[in-house]
């Protein structure tokens, strides 16, 4: 926005009637927390009132509604400990909105002016709390279910749009040309007849055009490299970036329309190297590429197509040793993986559903709904890790996929037992990958033989480990008998005692359980020492800072 457009959006907003509920003035700064609460307020109330934006405005004297400036730096402006507004703000705000400040340099005085993208299909929260604005006055929204209603139903699909300065000669020949292929892939029986169709009523066919027009959707899967500034500020932009095992930037290249083609283009970046399944020569090992393209694919077109568009940010694919990681802007909408794949149904609203629409029509998402779940089926034939969702910040979704065998005993595991279910192997991919399941799920795979361990450290149990071939790594997880650790110590004791903790440490750790870490064994060391202690076995002849432990009376083998 020029500085002349500004004044003129300034001026325009000025005149308008007091009870405006999606505009807000202040003379000056406000707390952080205010702040918040406004852009929550406005974004909602711009919704409600069907507005393309809202604003929050700096140096109006909200009575006369006239110019006397201010001295707010939006850019300098500190929040809770001394962060940055606006970057604290932006995880704060659930779903992510655009908040984009504009300086202004009006006739009557220095302004500030923010523009706020309004909410779409769910309300925006400010640390967990939706606001809104009624009259002149911010409130809670849940005060008004009525307005919250409106929110909740009102649909607003940016890829619909048409781009009115847009024609077909915007969209590329060859990219059209694989739509064309695509479709008849996808429905067969309309090959012969698509075969005659003329561009335009394919494209109408296909539902990338709306009658005729052009979309915001056939600039993104179709258009000309140069096409994309016709959908600005919105960014159509995918940024491949290569990294070492440090995490250091190695290379990089960003790839635009048309999008139809960015799945052939990524894959032809990325070093899908050959990997040994089973490198220790177990169950016929064998060579697989470290990832599976349609999993690659159905990875980034998922971003493509789920991509929130208004927050005019990039795709991003991050290809580390081992890992590729998707992020894209906006919130998960199903809520959770788990019941996506518990569904395996299509999804009742969807962020882009025009663009949805169209790349299934176009072959480049499987099924509106069973995609995510052909993800996890195909990385468990592979005895892979499944794919990790990171739904933690509130704007973006972040997907992993490992491209090397995390755990062994899984993979022997899902090779051993194909029948598997995928709640099942989801919960087993989870232990491997240390993180906690439900104390109720441990014990219905513990009385299936599918694991064993004192809850949470859990382990492959030892019938599958021994029938995968696993039985030794399994006896070092599981560890042996505690009188094994208890005579190691009388042993330790008698032949050279008195010994200090750290020569028990010495004997024992090296012993303990794979499956604990550090910590773990170090904790289990010092109980066994104050059990053996209590039991007579062992007596302390040092001081309670300087322990020297020796043999008690009770103390034989």
């Amino acid at each position: 926005m020029t500085n002349a457009e500004a004044i003129a959006l300034i001026d325009r907003l000025t005149a308008l009637s007091s009870e405006t509920e999606w505009v807000e003035w202040k003379l000056n700064h406000v707390p952080p927390e205010d702040f918040g609460e406004y852009v929550s307020a406005l974004a909602n109330a711009a919704c409600v009132r069907n507005e393309r934006a809202a604003y929050l405005v700096f140096g109006i004297d909200n009575v006369t509604r006239k110019v006397v400036g201010t001295a707010f730096d939006p850019y300098a402006k500190k929040a809770v400990k001394n962060q940055d507004l606006l970057p604290w703000l932006a995880p704060l705000l659930s779903p992510s909105v655009r908040v984009e400040p504009t300086i202004v340099a009006h006739p009557g005085g220095r302004v500030v002016l923010f523009e706020i993208s309004p909410a779409r299909d769910t309300p925006v929260a400010f640390k967990g709390v939706p606001w809104i604005r009624v009259g002149t006055s911010k409130t809670k929204l849940a005060r008004h279910p009525e307005l919250e209603r409106v929110i909740w139903h009102r649909s607003h699909d940016w890829s619909a749009e048409t781009c009115p300065d847009a024609t077909l000669d915007d969209l590329c020949p060859e990219a059209i040309r694989i739509a064309r292929q695509q479709f008849a892939v996808k429905f067969p029986k309309q090959a012969t007849e698509g075969a005659a169709w003329d561009d335009v009523t394919f494209l109408n066919k296909a539902r990338v055009l709306r009658r005729g027009e052009i979309t915001n959707t056939a600039i993104l899967l179709l258009g000309k490299p140069e096409s994309a500034s016709l959908i600005a500020p919105a960014v159509a932009r995918i940024s491949w970036i290569l990294r070492d095992g440090d995490g250091k930037e190695q290379d990089y290249e960003h790839i635009g329309p048309p999008f139809i083609r960015a799945g052939e283009r990524l894959l032809a970046k990325l070093r899908n190297l050959v990997v040994r399944a089973l490198p220790d020569g177990t169950l016929f090992p064998r060579e697989i590429r470290q990832y599976d393209p349609w999993v690659i694919r159905e990875a980034l077109h998922n971003c493509i197509a789920h991509q929130d568009y208004a927050v005019r940010a990039r795709i991003t694919v991050v290809e580390a040793p081992g890992r590729l990681l998707f992020v894209n802007a906006g919130t998960f909408i199903p809520g959770d993986v788990e019941t996506v794949i518990r569904q395996d149904a299509p999804q009742s609203r969807y962020r882009n559903p025009f663009l949805a629409d169209a790349m299934v029509q176009l072959n480049l998402i499987d099924t509106q709904g069973g995609g995510i779940k052909k993800m996890y089926e195909l990385q468990k034939q592979r005895s892979f890790p499944l794919p990790d969702y990171d739904l933690s910040d509130v704007g973006e979704v972040r997907v992993s996929i490992s491209g090397r065998v995390m755990d062994e005993r899984y993979s022997r595991l899902l090779m051993a037992r194909t029948d598997l279910p995928i709640a099942d192997v989801m919960l087993l991919d989870r232990i491997q990958k240390k993180q906690l399941i439900p104390r109720e799920e441990h014990r219905r795979l513990k009385a299936e033989g599918l694991v064993e361990g004192r809850y949470p450290n859990l382990i492959v149990a030892g019938s599958v480990a021994r029938a995968t071939g696993g039985a030794g790594k399994h006896i070092r997880d599981k560890g042996l008998n505690r009188q094994y650790y208890v005579n190691l110590v009388l042993t330790l004791l008698r032949e050279h005692g008195p010994c200090d903790r750290q020569m028990i440490d010495d004997v024992l750790l090296p012993k303990l359980p794979d499956r604990l870490d550090t910590e773990q064994k170090i904790t289990h060391v010092k109980n066994l020492i104050q059990d053996m202690k209590r039991k007579g076995l062992i007596r302390n002849d040092g001081s309670r800072a300087r322990p020297a432990w020796n043999l008690a009376a009770g103390g034989r083998l």
